[in-house]
């Protein structure tokens, strides 16, 4: 059997995050939407779940267009059966991941950002499947006392810091 390792770069609007998964059941796509807006009042998503079996359709919900359509690029981009991309808007993934990997069809989170993202993905003569991620880029160096500051300042103006 032969297998091919590709690196698949994800793409989406900026000021958006995107969590990468991997769920079980077709019902993913019906729960996580509950999830997101039971979580953050005026989240805007889009979300695609490719299905493994049956049709293996790429199925889609959302409520903003534009990121259903995106959403639905990186499944088919990707092909790998039972993963699912969630793109968020308004909203951070530390406000929905918690609520989302305690879904009781989601197996596992790959990834969860808005850094630029590939997505590793094992390709074989029955499918796709996620093997990993390359989340944003390699660290340049440790960070030192006017980084740690910045870091600290960040946490605070963006509100999940108390502030000092």
């Amino acid at each position: 059997m032969d297998i091919n390792i590709e690196a698949v770069p994800l793409h989406w609007e900026d000021e958006c995050n995107i969590i990468v998964g991997q769920a079980h059941f077709i019902k993913t796509i019906e729960d996580i939407p509950e999830i997101l807006v039971t979580s953050v009042p005026g989240i805007e998503y889009g979300l695609a779940f490719n299905e493994a079996s049956g049709p293996c359709l790429v199925r889609t919900e959302g409520n903003n267009n534009d990121l259903v359509s995106q959403a639905a690029s990186c499944a088919e981009a990707v092909g790998a059966g039972h993963s699912f991309f969630l793109i968020i808007k308004n909203a951070y993934p530390v406000n929905v991941l918690n609520q989302i990997k305690n879904c009781q069809e989601v197996a596992r989170i790959f990834a969860a950002t808005a850094n630029p993202l590939q997505v590793l993905v094992a390709r074989t003569d029955q499918g796709s499947g996620i093997i990993g991620v390359v989340d944003g880029y390699s660290p340049k160096g440790v960070e030192g006392v006017q980084d740690k500051k910045e870091r600290e300042n960040l946490l605070r103006a963006i509100g999940y810091k108390m502030k000092q």
